[in-house]
């Protein structure tokens, strides 16, 4: 007998345990284009498309409004050719109304070969600070002047070395930057820590 209760309680754990329905879990699958209302009908739902832009397509009995961008062209990989502006002609009603938008569509849509800087777009990281129009500034901060007749012109930041057409060299601006030390510092010099507690503290146990 005591051998047949062990072999009962043998097959007894090798039987798979089922769970409550109260703890199972259950997985909703939800079908977009297809939900069911309150009332129990099924209501087909049409959902937009993903939008990356912001800007309106524009209503085609609407003039279009050309607006000329002279920007500053230069290619180290030429260097018999001189410096130049180029013009691009944008539609307003097409275009964003930052700068950084009106170059990013020149190089998407016209010319793939011009160069900048950009990053944030949020008026914070400073890639794409340029000259527009005789001003400093950052081309994702600087509005397109609506003024159709007045032509903006875009250089790089002047008094720096020219990498490529508005991509400055920034080499001695990070060295004057790192001169003046802009973080906090300590009165006090830290103290050293050990190798071995450094290991310990990242789990390197031998």
């Amino acid at each position: 007998m005591a051998a047949l209760r062990t072999t009962s309680r043998l097959f007894a754990s090798s039987k798979p345990l089922f769970r409550p329905a109260a703890f199972t879990r259950s997985y909703a699958t939800v079908d977009a284009l297809s939900q069911v209302s309150a009332s129990g009908h099924a209501s087909s739902k049409t959902i937009p498309e993903s939008k990356t832009s912001n800007v309106q397509d524009p209503n085609p009995s609407e003039q279009p409004r050309v607006k000329t961008f002279h920007v500053y062209r230069w290619n180290p990989d030429q260097p018999t050719e001189k410096p130049k502006m180029q013009t691009y002609s944008l539609d307003l009603n097409k275009t964003g109304p930052m700068m950084l938008d009106a170059l990013i569509r020149i190089k998407n849509e016209m010319d793939p070969t011009l160069t900048f800087r950009r990053s944030c777009r949020e008026g914070i990281c400073g890639s794409c600070a340029m000259n527009i129009d005789g001003v400093n500034t950052l081309a994702c901060l600087c509005r397109i002047p609506t003024d159709t007749a007045k032509e903006s012109r875009i250089y790089p930041l002047p008094h720096t070395y020219v990498v490529k057409d508005l991509v400055p060299d920034l080499t001695y601006f990070y060295k004057q930057y790192k001169s003046i030390k802009p973080y906090l510092q300590r009165d006090t010099p830290t103290a050293d820590v050990s190798i071995d507690s450094v290991c310990c503290d990242v789990g390197f146990f031998y």
